[in-house]
């Protein structure tokens, strides 16, 4: 009696590590939590009283199907200012957070059976929304050596006559890597000459270290600017996960269809979160660079602190806020003669013994790891790592 669709569908794995780590929170055990992909900080007060302005001021009503006109405007001057793309306000649409930003966008694109590239490892969600939506999604490994980004070679002969997008996510999660702009021209002339999509999924755009430099690939040319769905929001960089405020930039045949699907679905996102993120865009407050500079530190120390454990490695993150860590080494091992032999037994034990919650790096594809999030506090970190440590050592 249900959809053939859902059958095959998996419930987000992070998610449900948040949801399991709360749950023995609440028992009273002492979980340190290594799994949410949300900063640990307060929205900022400036875009907070924004949003009780507007319900004071009695902003709650309906609002155009796209969002409100003055956000749609103050996305395009941003990515104007910031990335070096001319969208207008009618090539921009605002949705109920990234991830509806990607599931919007895919029903506007996708056909039963049409194929989504998408590169190993990759965020937990992009398999299924493509699934959802009766697509096929395709998978691509990458390798160690190219610090696990698609290379032109593999992504030429994973595409087929049937193939519509390939998901591009930079700064990566769970990888925290970096896509260059030689990188970038690579898969957009690829993208050009085959005539497919780029789902260019850029949420961690702000958070970039080490003097490296975001580039977004619709910026590159017109050509594969018209091929491009760029998604991002407020979650990560203004720390507005809760209020759920995403957008899409495209050519106006995507982004007209996509307020069509939306007119249906969700009619718009909440008026209180628009305003607020309206503000957030136009008030240009130092709160955000200190939350940067703050997950620097705890990614310096993380990595130091990984580097001189035995029996791991990890790839260095250059941006986000995640360490993808390999455990492949623990497999074999027993813990309470219970075998390690996954990313999923090792995070089970781990949680069970060590009160540590991490997540399975099957959920993005390679088994062979584990993500661990610094979106947490600097005590949290020094804790968890100890805790993670003696795990290993045992």
């Amino acid at each position: 009696m249900l959809s053939d669709y859902i059958k095959n569908i998996t419930p987000s794995a992070t998610l449900s590590v948040t949801a399991t780590a709360n749950q023995l929170k609440a028992e009273g055990l002492d979980v340190i939590t290594f799994g949410v992909g949300e900063p640990d900080f307060d929205t900022p007060e400036y875009i907070r009283e924004a949003g009780i302005r507007a319900i004071q001021k009695g902003l709650t009503k309906y609002t155009p199907v796209n969002g409100i006109l003055s956000l749609r405007e103050a996305i395009s001057e941003k990515l104007r200012r910031d990335n070096n793309i001319d969208y207008s306000p009618e090539e921009i649409i605002i949705n109920s957070g990234a991830k509806h930003s990607i599931s919007t966008a895919l029903q506007a694109i996708c056909n039963p059976g049409d194929e989504i590239i998408i590169p190993i490892p990759y965020w937990v969600s992009y398999p299924e929304m493509v699934k959802l939506v009766g697509a096929v999604p395709i998978f691509v490994q990458t390798q160690k050596e190219n610090n696990f980004k698609i290379t032109g070679e593999e992504l030429l002969s994973a595409i087929t006559p049937k193939t519509k997008a390939i998901f591009l996510n930079t700064p990566n999660n769970p990888l925290g890597t970096i896509y260059s702009k030689n990188e970038l021209e690579t898969i957009a002339n690829i993208a050009i000459e085959k005539q497919i999509y780029v789902i260019s999924d850029e949420i961690y755009e702000k958070m970039v270290y080490d003097g490296k430099k975001h580039t977004s690939i619709a910026s590159l040319n017109s050509e594969i600017r018209e091929l491009t769905i760029l998604i991002n929001g407020m979650s990560k960089s203004y720390a507005m996960t809760g209020w759920r405020l995403g957008y899409t930039a495209s050519n106006r045949t995507v982004i007209k269809t996509m307020g069509t699907i939306q007119s249906h679905a969700t009619s718009h996102p909440s008026s209180i979160t628009q305003y607020a993120g309206l503000a957030a865009l136009q008030e240009h407050s130092p709160v955000l660079y200190e939350m940067t500079e703050e997950f620097n530190k705890r990614r310096l120390y993380m990595v130091e602190r990984l580097k001189n454990m035995a029996n791991i490695d990890y790839i260095y993150p250059e941006g986000a806020f995640y360490v993808f860590v390999d455990i492949s080494k623990a497999f074999g091992a027993k813990v309470n003669e219970r075998l390690i032999d996954s990313s999923v037994s090792f995070a089970e034990l781990l949680l069970e013994k060590a009160h540590v919650a991490v997540i399975p790096g099957t959920a993005f594809g390679m088994d062979n790891f584990i993500r661990l999030s610094y979106a947490t506090s600097m005590e949290n970190i020094k804790e968890g790592l100890d805790r993670l440590e003696a795990f290993i050592k045992s």
